[in-house]
This record gives C-alpha cells, structure tokens and sequence, in this order.
C-alpha cells in the first residue's frame, strides 16, 4: 500500500513563493511517476505538473513558467515550488502517485491520491 501526504499549503499573499512537500511511504515507491493536481472552488480538478521516475518533467502549458517540480529519492518526496502566487492559484493542492516510470497529466493515470493540503492567496 502506497501512502501520499501532502503538506506545506496556507494562507499567502499574491506574489509570493511557496513550497509544496508529497511524502510518499509504501513498497518501492522509487518505481512511481507522481503528479499534483489542483481544485480551485467550483471548478474540476486540474493538472498542475508530473514528474517521472527519471526526473523528467511535464507542465501544462496554462501552469508554464511558475511553477517548478522535483523529487528527492532519498526523501521519498516531491516538491511543488510555486513562484509569483497569483489569487487564482487558490485551491486545495493534491499530490498523486502511479506505478509508472513515465508520469502524465491526466488524473486518471493515478491510483494513489492524497487529502490534498489548501492554500489560499490573499491580495
């Protein structure tokens, strides 16, 4: 059993910068491709950005340019570092973990979700 827990989100004013910490725990969780997501108030889910378990990356192009992920394998953790917050960047931030070496942006390519950490940006 693969265990995600994010952490990291709160209350922010715009144009700051914020980190996002995805602490995975389970068997072989170094095999995993990991995506965050997001949902703002109203609105569907969306892909913010995935990496794989080569460390490559992929952004939506809407997400471009601000937002950053990495893993650290000896942490068992991806990071989501969020720069110039803007007030839509409001939501609750979901980090997600699948048994594939090569991640994509689309939720339905994970199986393993977590509580999601809320940030919220304030002008």
């Amino acid at each position: 059993q693969l265990h995600v827990v994010e952490s990291g989100g709160g209350l922010v004013q715009t144009g700051m910068s914020l980190v996002l910490s995805c602490k995975l725990s389970g068997l072989s969780w170094g095999v995993y491709a990991v995506g965050w997501f997001r949902q703002a108030p109203g609105l569907e889910r969306e892909a913010v950005s995935c990496i794989s378990v080569d460390g490559s990356t992929d952004v939506p192009d809407s997400m471009r340019g601000r937002f950053t992920i990495s893993r650290d394998d000896s942490k068992n953790t991806v990071y989501l570092q969020m720069n110039s917050l803007e007030l839509e960047d409001t939501a609750t931030y979901y980090c997600a973990a699948t048994r594939s070496r090569l991640c994509r942006l689309w939720e339905s390519e994970y199986e393993h979700w977590g509580q999601g950490t809320h940030l919220t940006v304030s002008s």
